[in-house]
């Protein structure tokens, strides 16, 4: 554990409920050491609670997870909603993408896990956690793209989920690189304006 880590779940505790600071232990230790490597047990120690607590809480360390996504999402609504203001599609889309992009650079904890933990497969049923929150991203970036089909302005042959699943398909794999160049080195040295940069190149060649 950092010293870091430490230092914020204590300055945490005087003002926050134990539900929020075990979110916030658990987005730390999550982020730090992975999901796998973080037992519950750590989370409530560094919570400053028991771990009855988080199991009253949250039910289990997947639904922990869960809800700090949920978190991380709920946050970034707002502001995603508006970017249904702009005039055009193609503008929409581009607010859209870098509303996400700038939120989760303020966040590097939450780009970690979105990027590492993320619609992972649970343990039972073979499901894969995706949560309402990017479940609304889809539904947005569908209605912008339904919205330039109905005024013709998507190039002809291209199908709006194709486009939508490319588009989510690049932004996890910019992210994920970044994260990789953190951890390991990797080389991915780019910034925000170099990926937006990227996402206006290929909107444009999609849509009109």
């Amino acid at each position: 554990m950092t010293q870091s880590m430490t230092t914020s779940a204590k300055q945490a505790a005087p003002n926050t409920s134990s539900h929020d600071r075990i979110l916030l232990a658990a987005k730390q230790l999550f982020a730090q050491r992975g999901y796998e490597n973080t037992s519950t047990v750590a989370i409530a120690r560094q919570a400053g609670t028991s771990e009855s607590q988080l199991m009253k809480h949250f039910g289990s360390k997947e639904g922990l997870l869960e809800a700090i996504f949920e978190r991380g999402w709920t946050q970034l609504a707002p502001a995603m909603a508006k970017a249904k203001e702009e005039e055009s599609p193609r503008a929409r889309l581009r607010a859209l993408l870098e509303t996400v992009i700038g939120g989760l650079e303020h966040d590097p904890e939450m780009l970690e896990l979105m990027m590492l933990e993320a619609r992972r497969v649970r343990r039972e049923g073979n499901q894969v956690l995706v949560t309402s929150g990017f479940l609304q991203l889809l539904r947005l970036t569908d209605e912008i793209l339904a919205q330039a089909q109905q005024a013709g302005q998507i190039r002809a042959g291209l199908k709006p989920e194709v486009i939508r699943s490319g588009l989510m398909g690049m932004f996890e794999g910019l992210v994920r690189d970044l994260v990789l160049a953190r951890r390991t080195g990797y080389p991915a040295h780019y910034s925000r304006a170099d990926m937006m940069s990227l996402f206006e190149a290929v909107i444009a060649s999609m849509l009109k």
